[in-house]
């Protein structure tokens, strides 16, 4: 026996594929205008990070009276350790306002 096929379910479920679709590439569109600044822990190196994880600016924000240079390495280490939590940070805020009307499908 032959199954029937519900021409209206697909219709439906390929419709809310164009809006999650579509919701997706606006989402992708935010996280990169979406700017978090952050510092290392010394106050000596300040970046600029999307949430997309893009590094969009790179400052010397302290003195480098008598540092080494492998002082100022591990203070643009911190930053950038920083920088990729802020972002990631920032993206889960962003996917969570944005997609709070629909389930996980871990939920399903």
């Amino acid at each position: 026996m032959g199954r029937e096929i519900d021409e209206g379910w697909i219709e439906e479920a390929v419709e809310r594929y164009r809006r999650i679709e579509a919701l997706q590439a606006e989402f992708d569109q935010a996280a990169r205008g979406l700017k978090v600044t952050v510092h290392s822990p010394d106050g000596l190196v300040e970046l600029v990070v999307t949430a997309a994880g893009a590094v969009t600016e790179v400052r010397i924000t302290g003195p480098l009276d008598g540092r080494s240079s492998t002082e100022l390495s591990r203070s643009i280490q911190a930053a950038v350790t920083a920088a990729a939590d802020a972002a990631r940070w920032a993206r889960e805020k962003l996917h969570a306002e944005m997609f709070a009307g629909y389930r996980s499908l871990r939920e399903v």
